[in-house]
């Protein structure tokens, strides 16, 4: 074996063995493993730890690359014997799963034959394995995290995203100490993985660093943002040579972002004019070029955003629209939550339902206290992954709570035509299928339903004919959102929106 190898699976170890002091095996009381790391042979097959637990467990199938079986994902209190199977492989490759417990986490390392690097372009690291270890060299575009290093790396080839970088002391969270900047021309190292069909070099580390002699030094406006209306941003840049500046506006952007002027020199500006805007938000990459003496090239990238119209549709409109930086609103009801770290949930109003990948930054769903109930008015991009629609870059512009209770608390409410809640019952009868009017009862009252309509935003005809379309009958459990009103001087619900149901057994 060679010298490099065992240095490359001494630093691997060294790597992985840094999770923090909450993953120590020997710290956790909650859930145990019998070993942090498994090793599967190059020529595949399966290796087998003990997971040790005082209630319900599960990996997290995210983290999960598509090489590497673990069988069972998930389990209950007390030992369960889990098994790891890769088939082979002519690399080395790595993953990192956690397994968590009572909201604890034992970290996996999942070793198969030894790590080695392959130089690559971009488009090779697109093209190769999960898990393999690249090295690449290429210029930083768009840095998207200055804390954990999350930025893009772009060559001739093509981009690949870089999702985590590490210091000096191959430390997280000190990207600030490398003063990487985009245009900086750089050569990373880093083991690749897919999420969500982008493909990312993760917590990678920096080999060399070429400061770009072209640099965007700010804006006018600071945000570079044009208003709808349209309007001019200026872009200052620095120049370190004598062979001026070339600018690139992307062919698909020409139509609506032009150069007003460039002045050279060592302190370029760069005047654009985009015009009114009649669709959604738009944004443009404008790209600005210089060499040195020797005909090396060096590049910055200035990222030019216009504000657009924002169309008011249903869920159903919203599906049927093209994919692109329009902005939708919706507003509908969280149906489930598929991940509430970040706000990956499912919204459904009368006409249809959609995923939404991602409400506001990671923690913004789980801080506005949102759930599976509640109702959302969201903004968004119409986007797609593997063929399944999504709304993408969603932000959050309204909500209402709605509170789960019993039919008996319902009923010793006042009337409030602004507060949801959300009851479950048996129908004991229906009085107007079309509508959906029905008698409800739970273990501990009954009370009448005025309406019961396909979902939220339902007006006119709209509200008519759930309880044909699903084959709601008498017997069946129906789970209803809405309000509390007196009639006659008897509490009801009223104008009540379906939320699910089961049929009687």
């Amino acid at each position: 074996m060679k010298l490099r190898y065992f240095i490359s699976f001494f630093a691997l170890v060294a790597l992985l063995s840094s999770c923090s002091d909450d993953n120590a095996l020997t710290l956790l009381d909650e859930i145990q493993v019998s070993s942090s790391y498994v090793g599967i042979d190059e020529a595949g097959g399966s290796n087998t730890i003990i997971v040790k637990a005082k209630e319900a467990w599960s990996f997290d199938e995210a983290e999960l690359p598509a090489w590497l079986t673990v069988s069972p994902m998930s389990g209950g209190a007390g030992e369960t014997t889990v098994t790891f199977t890769a088939p082979a492989t002519p690399d080395g490759r790595t993953a990192v799963l956690h397994v968590a417990c009572a909201d604890k986490k034992q970290t996996i390392n999942v070793i198969q034959g030894l790590a080695t690097v392959s130089v690559a372009t971009c488009a090779q690291v697109i093209e190769g394995p999960e898990s393999k270890t690249y090295r690449v060299t290429g210029t930083v575009t768009r840095i998207s995290n200055t804390i954990y290093g999350n930025w893009y790396l772009v060559d001739e080839t093509g981009e690949v995203y870089i999702y985590g970088t590490l210091d000096a002391k191959g430390q997280t969270k000190n990207f600030s100490s490398l003063g990487l900047e985009e245009g900086d021309i750089v050569t990373v190292e880093g083991p690749k993985t897919v999420y969500n069909g982008t493909v990312e070099l993760v917590d990678v580390t920096v080999i060399k660093i070429q400061k770009s002699l072209v640099k965007v030094e700010g804006y006018d406006p600071e945000d570079a943002l044009i208003p709808k209306e349209g309007g001019n941003v200026k872009v200052n840049l620095s120049c370190k040579t004598n062979n001026g500046i070339s600018v690139e506006i992307p062919e698909e952007d020409k139509n609506w972002l032009g150069i007003v002027s460039v002045t050279g020199g060592s302190e370029p500006v760069v005047v654009f004019h985009a015009n009114a805007n009649p669709a959604g938000d738009r944004s443009c990459e404008v790209t600005f070029k210089t060499t040195d003496d020797s005909g090396k090239e060096y590049t910055a990238v200035a990222v030019i955003n216009q504000k657009g119209a924002i169309v008011d549709c249903s869920i159903a409109e919203f599906l049927e629209a093209e994919v692109g930086e329009t902005q939708y609103r919706i507003t509908g009801v969280i149906t489930s939550v598929a991940k509430a770290a970040y706000g990956n949930v499912y919204v459904r109003d009368w006409s249809g339902e959609t995923y939404v990948y991602g409400i506001g930054a990671p923690g913004d769903f789980e801080a506005a206290g949102l759930k599976a109930g509640d109702v959302v008015t969201l903004v968004g991009k119409r986007a797609e992954y593997k063929g399944s629609p999504q709304m993408g870059g969603a932000v959050l512009e309204d909500s209402k709570t709605v509170t789960p209770i019993t039919i008996d608390e319902f009923l010793d409410l006042e009337d409030d035509p602004d507060t949801y809640y959300m009851i479950s019952g048996t129908i004991t009868a229906i009085d107007n299928p079309v509508y959906g009017n029905v008698y409800l009862e739970d273990d501990t009252n009954s009370i009448y339903v005025y309406g019961c309509y396909p979902g939220w935003g339902a007006t006119g005809d709209n509200r008519k004919g759930l309880f044909e379309a699903l084959g709601i009958e008498v017997g069946d459990k129906l789970s209803i959102i809405g309000v509390r009103k007196t009639f006659n001087g008897t509490p009801q619900m009223s104008n009540g929106v379906y939320f699910s149901h089961e049929k009687a057994e």
